[in-house]
């Protein structure tokens, strides 16, 4: 099993920035992918940005230019630097781990972090 607990959510004004991150612990594996996801109140989770092991990054068309996505693969730790924030942005942010053995992959969730941008 892996245990992802996220951290850095809060209220912000539009405008603002804020870092939230991801730490990994229990049965770690170095082949995986790690992402962040968002769900809005009466929407769909939805990506919001996803990086390799190797340090590859995809993100949204919505927050392209203004979210960063990172990891410390030493730390287990993910990091998303959402900066220039709208209030669209605003959702409960979970973090994801997809580990990958033996041909199969298994996905691990963290519990959430809520993000309000208010304008």
């Amino acid at each position: 099993q892996v245990q992802l607990v996220e951290s850095g959510g809060g209220l912000v004004q539009a405008g603002g920035s804020l870092r939230l991150s991801c730490a990994a612990s229990g049965s770690i594996f170095s082949i995986n992918t790690m992402g962040w996801y968002r769900q809005a109140p009466g929407k769909q989770r939805e990506l919001v940005a996803g990086i390799t092991n190797g340090g590859s990054t995809n993100y949204a068309d919505s927050v392209k230019g203004r979210f960063t996505i990172s990891r410390d693969n030493a730390k287990n730790t993910m990091y998303l630097e959402m900066n220039s924030l709208k209030p669209e942005d605003t959702g409960v942010y979970y973090c994801n781990r997809r580990q990958y053995r033996g041909g199969i992959y298994t996905d691990y969730w963290g519990q959430g972090t809520q993000v309000t941008v208010s304008s």
